[in-house]
Parts: C-alpha cells; sequence; structure tokens
C-alpha cells in the first residue's frame, strides 16, 4: 500500500512540473516586445554606429589602412558639398547593420519559427528561429537572418534572441558619414537582443560586426526606448530633384536646370557619347 502511495505521490509531483513547464509555441514563453520602439539619439543628420562616440572620424572605426583612407576621402568629400560614401540620397537601402541605429521607429512580432522587425522605414527584416541551416539565395542589403531563442536566467521563459546576418550585397556603409564596410560583401553580423533588467521598456541589441574592412570584430551596443503609444507615420524615399549622380559624381541642379559642381574642383560628367 505504501509503495503505490509513494507512485502516486511521485505521479503527482512529475505531473505537476511539467504543468509548470512552458510549451513551445506557448506565446507566455516569449518576451513582452510589443509596442513601438525608437532610438532615443537617432538624428536627421547622420546617427552614430557607436552611440557612446561622435559620429565620422570620432567613432576610432578598427579599419584597415585602405578603408581608413578611403573613410577619410568620404569625410573630406561631405565637407565639401559631397556625399562621400553616403547613397541613401540615391533610395540605396541602409541593409544591415545599419538599419539598426533605427533612424525610425521599428515593431517587433514575434512568432514561434520567425521573429519580423519591422520598419517604418525600409522593408520588414524576417530572424527565422525554426531551426534551419543557412539557404543558398541570392544576396540582399539586409541579408539572410537566422536566430535561437534562449532562457538565460533559467525561468522557463525565452529572454534572449541571438541572431547572426550573412548574405549581402553593397554598397553599404555604417553610418552617413560614410563609414565603410568591405566591397566584398562579406559581412557577418551577430546580434544578441535583450530586455534591459532594470527597465522592461529598454530593449537592448548587441551587435558585432564581422568584416574585411575591419580589423578585428567591431561591438557595439545599440539601446531602443519603448512607446506603448505608438504613432506610424507614411515614409516614402524620394531622390531630390536638386541632385543627380552621374558615375561615380553627384551634381548639383541649378535653378535653369543645368549641372553644377558641389565641390571645388568637381570633375564634368563623362560626355563621351554625346556629339
Amino acid at each position: 500500500m505504501s509503495n503505490r502511495a509513494s507512485v502516486g505521490a511521485l505521479l503527482l509531483a512529475t505531473l505537476s512540473a511539467l504543468a509548470s513547464v512552458p510549451t513551445f509555441g506557448d506565446e507566455m514563453t516569449y518576451p513582452d516586445w510589443s509596442g513601438q520602439w525608437l532610438n532615443p539619439i537617432a538624428s536627421d543628420n547622420g546617427t552614430p554606429w557607436d552611440p557612446t562616440k561622435p559620429r565620422g572620424l570620432a567613432q576610432q572605426a578598427p579599419l584597415i589602412p585602405e578603408y581608413q583612407a578611403r573613410f577619410e576621402t568620404s569625410i573630406a568629400d561631405q565637407a565639401a558639398g559631397g556625399h562621400g560614401n553616403d547613397y541613401r540620397s540615391d533610395c540605396v537601402l541602409d541593409g544591415m547593420p545599419r538599419m539598426m541605429s533605427l533612424d525610425a521607429p521599428m515593431e517587433v512580432l514575434i512568432r514561434p519559427k520567425v521573429t519580423d522587425l519591422i520598419f517604418q522605414n525600409a522593408l520588414p527584416r524576417r530572424i527565422f528561429t525554426d531551426g534551419r541551416d543557412w539557404p543558398d539565395e541570392a544576396a540582399t542589403f539586409q541579408g539572410y537572418s537566422i536566430g535561437k531563442w534562449t532562457d538565460e536566467d533559467g525561468n522557463g521563459r525565452y529572454d534572449t534572441l541571438a541572431v547572426e546576418t550573412r548574405n549581402f550585397t553593397g554598397p553599404r556603409v555604417f553610418e552617413a558619414s560614410g563609414l565603410p564596410l568591405h566591397d566584398d560583401n562579406g559581412t557577418i553580423v551577430k546580434e544578441r537582443f535583450f530586455l534591459d533588467r532594470s527597465n522592461k521598456d529598454i530593449l537592448h541589441d548587441e551587435i558585432t560586426t564581422v568584416d574585411d574592412a575591419l580589423t578585428r570584430p567591431w561591438t557595439v551596443i545599440k539601446s531602443y526606448v519603448r512607446s506603448r503609444d505608438p504613432k506610424w507615420v507614411e515614409y516614402n524615399c524620394e531622390v531630390t530633384d536638386t541632385n543627380v549622380r552621374i558615375g561615380p559624381e553627384e551634381y548639383a541642379v541649378s535653378a535653369d536646370g543645368l549641372l553644377k559642381p558641389v565641390r571645388k574642383g568637381q570633375p564634368a560628367p563623362d560626355l563621351r557619347y554625346f556629339k
């Protein structure tokens, strides 16, 4: 009789323990990242990649000499009125990792097999969490992202999303100053998303970029603030009608409709196809 009672007690305890463990697919196993996320230091003049330093040369980016020279040329061109390595004025997509500076708000939609990052001013970014391997797909500006949820505090609920992103095209830069990524587009971006332990309305994104333009992997931490009363506006990228890019150069369009240089000593466009 006592053996039956012991077995019954053990079975009851086991069932109780199983009942307390969240099942896969249960929404309660995932963190609450609802609402609208904003970067509090985002700027119309260009958001710095490393938020602890001003943008531009003050970023002290770990660039190899060739790309440091390219970066300095971009800075000089912008100081003279050009756009340097930043092609946003031509509606070239920011891509990864620059898009995670959140120049405009973002929403996070968590599902069991994929997490969607929905941006006000860019295409959605899909992070696949279904255990798939890397596909043989065409490269894009935002790349292909595979993630994995983990429970780092051991309470039975996911709290951290680790992500790796590959398969890029370009040109892409870190920030508006033209801080470059390598032309080979072999970039690998690794991220860890997690809520701040003391303030659940702050979402951190620890971003490590591995790229051939860098002397070492470069890690920064972006922090986004949640708005629980989101306001969304329509966004359209429009190429300015006062500037035009011809080949590698960008020119201004004067009031009389003629091209004019944007910096001193700028070469004229190549007119080989005109008589």
